[in-house]
């Protein structure tokens, strides 16, 4: 179904949160918890509660992409590293997102893809990346299958922005964003439909230390619900 893009996601209302569902046991938030859960629950033990954006806005057939899913290991516990994409892209310009994106035939997995683009996009070495698992598929409004590939990563390395894609890199503690009642509800009516989305709005520093308000919405914030969705498991 055709539907109109969300230009400005912070200015449609919200319309609750998720303030009644329990957040992820610090245990379990830890390397080793998170090693033994994937270790234990198998993607076909349970279903995402969000599986794609609903619609697209091209007429372009399906196309596979991944993502990484980085946890940092701070001192002070795991960090999600996420990424501003530049203003000028063609696809989720200026969103907040993993870095990642089209898979290329010489991958050969979605694991390959991700580390691949994590290199490209950031400067991430694989040398610094231990992957746990996947997450299942997530399609977009752009017509991407993307597979989520949550990796812990071992600090130590310097970040290298490829300036033509990624604007801005910043980190956000995994316990913050695995706590529901920081996912808000929005939605968007337009004539003839209405989409639901949800937004982790997390205020903090980026590369250039200046504090500032980072929208998390769309995909991205429904790939770190479907990611609560499994450590709930």
């Amino acid at each position: 179904m055709s539907r109109p893009p969300i230009l400005n996601p912070q200015a449609i209302p919200v319309v609750g949160t998720d303030a009644q569902l329990k957040p992820i046991s610090a245990e379990r938030l830890l390397p080793a918890g998170l090693r033994q859960h994937f270790a234990t629950v198998a993607n076909a033990d349970w279903q995402p509660e969000l599986s794609g954006d609903g619609g697209r806005h091209t007429t372009r057939e399906p196309a596979a992409a991944a993502v990484l899913l980085p946890l940092v290991e701070r001192e002070d516990g795991l960090q999600v590293l996420l990424t501003q994409r530049t203003a000028h892209l063609r696809d989720h310009a200026g969103q907040i997102s993993f870095p990642g994106g089209r898979s290329e035939p010489e991958d050969g997995t979605a694991v390959e893809t991700a580390l691949r683009e994590a290199e490209e996009e950031i400067g991430l070495p694989r040398s610094h990346v231990e992957v746990l698992g996947q997450l299942p598929i997530y399609t977009t409004v752009t017509a991407f299958r993307v597979t989520p590939v949550v990796a812990l990563v071992r600090p130590g390395f310097a970040l290298r922005l490829d300036e033509f894609e990624v604007a801005d890199a910043f980190e956000v503690p995994l316990q913050f964003l695995m706590t529901p009642a920081h996912h808000r509800r929005h939605v968007f009516h337009w004539e003839g439909g209405e989409r639901q989305f949800l937004s982790m709005p997390w205020t903090g520093s980026g590369l250039a230390g200046v504090e500032r308000e980072f929208f998390i919405w769309g995909a991205t914030a429904a790939m770190l619900r479907n990611f609560y969705s499994f450590l709930s498991r």
